[in-house]
Formats: C-alpha cells, sequence, structure tokens
C-alpha cells in the first residue's frame, strides 16, 4: 500500500529527493525509507539517538512534517551539501576590489544550491566620482549585470538552479534605473527585485511630500515621493517587479535587532537575512492535522499540533549542527544565532476541512489562532533545548526580551526565556512549499489559497510517450472520497475567483505570529485598474504586512497558464506556385518510409533570432499522399558559421524522422521543450525558452499552414491547452525543465505543477 496520496507525489519524490547513486541506482526502495535516512541522520547529535530517531520519523511519516527540499534530500547520504536554503551575502564594499570578492563569494554559494540575497544600495551611484581614476563609477545596475551573467554560467555548467534576490534602498540615487530594470525583457533575469521602503518614505508618499535621493550622505536629487512610489507601482503593474520590502518594520520587529541590522532577503523574501545570515527551512502539513474534515466535529487537533511543532523545532536545530556552509562566514552566523524558519503548508486545505472560506475574516481569525499556537509551542520547545543544550551564544536575556516580536509575545512564554534561555533566536517563517506541497499529495502550497480544484498534467512515460492524468487538490480529493461527486460547497474558493484584498487579509493574519517574514503572492486579475492595484500595497503596509508581492498576468508576464492564441504565420520568402491550403486538421500518416520524388512542394521561412548577426533559413517540402501535403524533409541554413554543425545535424536527423512517416509531431513537442540556459527571447510578443524550440516553433507553423496539424498545439502530446477543472483559462509559459504549460505564480516562484521546477530552487 503506497503511502502516496497522488502519483505526482510519488514522481516529485523519485525525482527529487529519493537517494540514489550517480548512476541512478535506486538506496532509498521506498519512501519509508527516505523518512528513516532523514530522522537516523538528524538524531546522531542526540545522547539517545535510537529513542529521537523514532520520534522524528513518527513527525516525518505520512508528511506529516516536512523539511524543505535540501533536508529531505540531503540528510544522511555523506554528501558535502548544504542543508540550508536562504543565504544573504556579505555587505558589498564600494570598491572594485570587495565587490568582486562578493561576485565569489557568491559563486561558491550559489554552486551548493543556496539561493542568495544581496543589497547593492552600498555601491556608489551611476556618474558618482571614482577618486584617484579621474574615472565616474558606473554603478550599482552594471554590477548586478555582472552577477547575472555569473548565475547563467553556474546554471550551464550543470549545477543547481540559481536564484538571487537583489534589493535596493528607497533612497538610493540609482533607484530609478532599478526600478525600471526589468522593463528590458533579457536583462536581470536571475534576479528577483525588491525595493527597501522605510517608514520616512511611507509618511512622505502618504503627506505627498518632497524625497532625496542620497548616497553617503551627498544628495543627488529630490523628488516627488508619491510620484517615486507610482513608479515603483507602475513597474510592478507591467512587469511584476520590483516587489515591495517594509525594511524598517522588518529591522523594528526582529529579537535579533540589539545586535543585526537587516538590508536583504532570500530570493523568495520569506527570510529577512543580516550579512552572512542563513536558515533553514521546513513546514507543519496542517491538512494532515485535521479530524473528522468536512464533519461535523471538524478541527485541528491542537495537542497533535504542539507535539508536531516541538518535535520539529529539534529537528531543525539538529541540522544546524550536521550541515555544511559554502563559506565558513555562514557557518559562524548561523551557529552563533540557530536561526530557523518552521512554517506552514496546507492551510488552505485545512480552512476548507474545518468548513471556512479562504479570505474571510473568519478565516483569517482561525489562521492567526493556528499561527499563534504554532509560535507558541516553537518558543516553548526551544526554551526546553536551551535548557539541554544552551541557549545561543548572542543570547543576552534583557536585550532580547525587548527586541521584536518577543515584547508582544505571551507573558508565560517571556518567563520561561528570561529563566532558562533560549536555543533559536528566530523560529518562524513561510516559505514556498510549491515542491513539497506537491510530495505530500498536492496539498495547498503554504498559506497561498488553493490554486486549481485539479487540473491535467502530461506525464512523460520511460518509452517516450506521454499519458495523462488528473492531479486533485488533497482536500477537493478528501470531499470527493466522503460525498462522491456532490457540488463543492460555496466556501471553496481558489486563487483564480479571490479578491486581492482577501490575500493581504490572510498574509496580515499569519503575520501577527511569524517572526520572519512570508512568502506569499497575491494574484491580481489582469484587468485590476492601476488606482486598485496600487490600493492592494497600501493596504498591505496598513495591516502590518513587512512585504508585499503581486502578480498580475499580462503580455509582458504571461499568464498563469496562459499563452497567447494569436496565431500568427511566420514570414514566407519563398514558395512554389502552389496555391496555399487552408489548414483542416486532417492529420495524413504513412505507415512505410517513401523514396524521394524527383520534385517537391515547400516553403522557406526567414527566423531572426534576437542578438544573433544572421538569419536563419528553414525550407520544409512536402510530399502528397492520399491528396494531402504532410512533411517529407528539412533544411536549416545559416551565415553564421558557429551554427553549422549543429543545423547540419537537425537538417539530417529532422529529414530522417520525415521520411520514415507515421505521427512526427514528436519533433515538434521535443524542440519546443528545449531549454537554453543561458536564458531564451521574446519574439513577437511571445517567450521562446531556445532558438531550438524557435525553429520547432516554425516547423509546427508550417505543419497548421499545410493543414496537418489544425492549430497550436493540437495534436501534439506534450503541448496540450492545460485545463483547469471547472475554468476556462488559457495556458502559460512553457516549462523550462519539462516543457509542460503548467507554470504559476506560487509564494512569489514560478513553480512547475508537473515536475516540481521552481525557479527558486
Amino acid at each position: 500500500m503506497t503511502r502516496f496520496a497522488a502519483p505526482i507525489a510519488e514522481q516529485i519524490w523519485d525525482m527529487k529527493y529519493r537517494f540514489k547513486e550517480a548512476d541512478g541506482t535506486a538506496i532509498d526502495r521506498s519512501v519509508e525509507d527516505t523518512w528513516r535516512r532523514i530522522a537516523r541522520s538528524l538524531a546522531e547529535v542526540e545522547t539517545e539517538p535510537k529513542v529521537w530517531e523514532e520520534k522524528f520519523y513518527a513527525a516525518l511519516e505520512d508528511f506529516k512534517y516536512l523539511p524543505a527540499g535540501r533536508i529531505i534530500a540531503g540528510s544522511g547520504t555523506g554528501r558535502a551539501v548544504t542543508l540550508f536554503n536562504c543565504f544573504v551575502m556579505g555587505t558589498i564594499p564600494d570598491s572594485m576590489g570587495g565587490i568582486f570578492e562578493m561576485l565569489r563569494e557568491a559563486a561558491l554559494t550559489m554552486q551548493q544550491g543556496g539561493g542568495i540575497g544581496y543589497d547593492f544600495s552600498t555601491i556608489r551611484p551611476k556618474g558618482a566620482a571614482v577618486k584617484g581614476v579621474a574615472a565616474d563609477a558606473s554603478g550599482p545596475l552594471s554590477f548586478m549585470d555582472v552577477w547575472d551573467a555569473m548565475c547563467r554560467t553556474i546554471m550551464s555548467a550543470g549545477s543547481r538552479r540559481g536564484a538571487m534576490m537583489a534589493t535596493m534602498r528607497c533612497d538610493h540615487p540609482d533607484v530609478l534605473d532599478f526600478i525600471a530594470a526589468k522593463a528590458d525583457s533579457a536583462r536581470l533575469r536571475m534576479f528577483n527585485l525588491s525595493v527597501l521602503i522605510t517608514d520616512p518614505f511611507m509618511e512622505a508618499v502618504k503627506a505627498d511630500g518632497p524625497w532625496d535621493l542620497m548616497f553617503d550622505g551627498t544628495v543627488y536629487h529630490t523628488v516627488e515621493a508619491r510620484d517615486l512610489w507610482n513608479r515603483i507601482m507602475r513597474a510592478t503593474y507591467d512587469y511584476a517587479e520590483p516587489g515591495v520590502i517594509f525594511i524598517d518594520r522588518i529591522n523594528a520587529a526582529n529579537n535579533l535587532s540589539y545586535v543585526e541590522k537587516i538590508a536583504a532577503t532570500n530570493p523568495c523574501g520569506e527570510q529577512p537575512l543580516p550579512p552572512y545570515g542563513a536558515c533553514l527551512l521546513g513546514s507543519i502539513n496542517m491538512a494532515r492535522l485535521v479530524s473528522d474534515p468536512f464533519g461535523d466535529a471538524a478541527g485541528l487537533d491542537e495537542d497533535a499540533l504542539s507535539e508536531l511543532v516541538a518535535t520539529a523545532v529539534r529537528m531543525m536545530d539538529n541540522v544546524v549542527d550536521a550541515s555544511k556552509f559554502p563559506l565558513p562566514q555562514q557557518a559562524a552566523e548561523a551557529r552563533a544565532k540557530r536561526r530557523i524558519g518552521l512554517g506552514v503548508t496546507g492551510l488552505a486545505d485545512a480552512l476548507l476541512m474545518v468548513g471556512l472560506r479562504y479570505g474571510s475574516d473568519e478565516a483569517a481569525r482561525q489562521t492567526e489562532r493556528w499561527l499563534h499556537a504554532i509560535a507558541r509551542a516553537a518558543y516553548l520547545a526551544s526554551v526546553q533545548l536551551a535548557k539541554e543544550k544552551g541557549a545561543f551564544p548572542l543570547f543576552d536575556a534583557d536585550k532580547y526580551l525587548e527586541s521584536g516580536t518577543m515584547r508582544a509575545m505571551d507573558e508565560d512564554v517571556r518567563d520561561a526565556i528570561r529563566e532558562h534561555g533560549i536555543r533559536n533566536a528566530l523560529l518562524t517563517s513561510i516559505a514556498p512549499t510549491g515542491t513539497i506541497s506537491l510530495y505530500a499529495g498536492n496539498v495547498s502550497s503554504g498559506i497561498e489559497p488553493v490554486f486549481a480544484y485539479a487540473y491535467t498534467r502530461k506525464v512523460l512515460q520511460k518509452d517516450g510517450t506521454r499519458t495523462e492524468e488528473e492531479v486533485v487538490d488533497y482536500a477537493v480529493q478528501m470531499w470527493r472520497d466522503r460525498f462522491g461527486d456532490t457540488p463543492l460547497p460555496d466556501y471553496f474558493v481558489n486563487a483564480q475567483t479571490l479578491a486581492p484584498l482577501d490575500h493581504v487579509r490572510m498574509q496580515a493574519a499569519a503575520q501577527k505570529w511569524v517572526d520572519s517574514s512570508i512568502s506569499k503572492t497575491i494574484n491580481c486579475p489582469e484587468d485590476i485598474s492601476f488606482e486598485d492595484f496600487k490600493e492592494v500595497y497600501l493596504s498591505a503596509w496598513d495591516s502590518g504586512c513587512k512585504g508585499c508581492t503581486t502578480y498580475r498576468p499580462n503580455d509582458v508576464t504571461g499568464s498563469v497558464l496562459s499563452v497567447s492564441d494569436e496565431k500568427k504565420a511566420p514570414e514566407v520568402v519563398a514558395t512554389d506556385d502552389a496555391e496555399p491550403q487552408q489548414p483542416h486538421g486532417d492529420v495524413i500518416y504513412m505507415s512505410e518510409p517513401l523514396d524521394r520524388p524527383q520534385q517537391l512542394e515547400g516553403n522557406t521561412y526567414k527566423l531572426r533570432w534576437p542578438d544573433s548577426e544572421h538569419a536563419i533559413y528553414l525550407t520544409i517540402n512536402d510530399i502528397i499522399v492520399g491528396g494531402r501535403r504532410r512533411p517529407f524533409e528539412v533544411f536549416i541554413n545559416s551565415k553564421n558559421m558557429e551554427h553549422f554543425a549543429w543545423t547540419v545535424a537537425l537538417t539530417r536527423m529532422i529529414s530522417a524522422v520525415f521520411r520514415r512517416g507515421g505521427d512526427v509531431t514528436f519533433v515538434v513537442e521535443e524542440l519546443k521543450a528545449v531549454f537554453d540556459p543561458r536564458g531564451g527571447a521574446w519574439v513577437k510578443g511571445k517567450y521562446i525558452p531556445s532558438i531550438l524550440a524557435a525553429i520547432g516553433g516554425v516547423i509546427e507553423e508550417h505543419l497548421i499552414f499545410t493543414g496537418f496539424l489544425e492549430g497550436e498545439g493540437m495534436g501534439l502530446k506534450s503541448d496540450p491547452k492545460a485545463q483547469v477543472v471547472g475554468l476556462d483559462l488559457p495556458r502559460g509559459k512553457a516549462c523550462p525543465s519539462c516543457g509542460q504549460f503548467d507554470l504559476r505564480m506560487i509564494e512569489g516562484c514560478m513553480t512547475c505543477a508537473s515536475c516540481g521546477h521552481s525557479k527558486c530552487g
């Protein structure tokens, strides 16, 4: 009997978390082996390892506690990997030598798979004088371009995906260029961008006052605060970036404000960290803790929750000692403060199971109560660890209790900390859980609403074929199991139907008892007005959030699960005298390979790839079978000699496939799924992941023109218009990993529902 609630869960485990030899031979025979490996590894530092191994295993069993992916994949493997997810790098010095030393440290960290954050506000603005060399500074964005290239290089070398956050203060003289950077679709693709918003700036915005842009005490420009705010909002409205981080609020709420100052976050924003700060992540699966789901006695088992939280805190504390670190400064920082980031996933599912509508006032109140219970349990568990193993080295009782969120903590918890100390300086954070939520049976992700009740995905089989399977939200499946085909109640809502301010209400409710921050995406409809869009951010500020990230589908960002349906034929530069045929959708198959006739009908297409000096020309010749045209051969030519070898190879291979006959549409599928790690390009308003994908698109257009295919994606096994049950949604961009059109913006990360790929690692 499998422990997995859905086929996709087992596939994610096998692809991402199962311990295997270098040749792919599985060492973990089952998910129980994975749980045992993690439990045994994290119990090794205990004085009674066998006792704690069993308790850790019980917490992991049936996906109740979900360590972050790096912990699941790396614990107990003996491999020199970091189990930490989040890093903020050291402060960038305003000198050429210091800047490139920071670049080296970033490369070493990303090589081990860590997502990193940087504050680029410390670099002097463009045009500022550089003493001693009679030159002007190039500004922080020029160095961000260097970081971006480094990240792409590491990705192309086969290491883990890179993810970076760049922040800049709202009073830096180059902040206007920073805000507009993502208007160039080819620039800074490896970065998430966020502006550090201060309290005085928000006061100036509300008062419609002036705002000085300065560096090192020198005022470079004075602008209108509201105008600067509107520019941030307009860029976010148009390009989904930059995000907004309320940095003064973060520092005021920091338990360690007496020993550190924060100026950056990890890539998804849930971990504001000091220089060289590091944090590990894990989540309580709320959906697994609801008793009698959808019944009269439905409720969260809070005793079980407290016990599970206490065990999870102990496991995470042990990770601090078990993990390797890319840099010694990161190891020292982690062990001096022993930060952990325990969060939740499956919150929306749990709310549904107890009959509450996500986004309602009652759901927000229940969320606040649950998160309060988790915070209490986590802090008390850390006090117990301090009694056994000692408080974190930088603990100072008087200063700690008067810092950050500790000032609002329950008095009995404060008394316990005052008497015994605390093992971990900060304990709670709500991280992106896109992949581990799939691994746990497609529970709702983090504190996000249910994305969709169900959707279909294409699964690549070992024989190369693709099959279709339905992926159902965990709570929806439980409803089906209990009530069959009975329609879902009115309180079932999802990300497509939820009002933006309902998102804000839920984020604010959770934030009250989260001592770090929250990774959350506020989905906005494409037709939201600019004024209403700005209101989302002001509401986030007014309600106490530490930051705000939105996603509004549009022509630049792409729709969630959407691609433009507009079909434009490629430019035809040469053709024979044959009459063009109208697409009719009749696919013609050949059962035997055919010899080449003396004369063939065909078309030549010109493909211009951005930043390429020479165009590529594709000639596709067709054969007439049963009165219908079907592809028979292709010729690919370019004056660029760097393309010579692969264009000749592609010409021969595709032509050989075409001449064999049968269903040759898989050629289009495979080419369109090719991802260039250096980045793709925008062509005619659509993002194409590689030049090979562009060639696949041209071949597809030809097949449509000749009537071999009825339309884009139609007749292809791996290029469907992915349907979300109960919704008529268009498609989104193809996943760069698996090629499926299942990318969603979840918790600030583009995440693929088919394979779990996330740009955030």
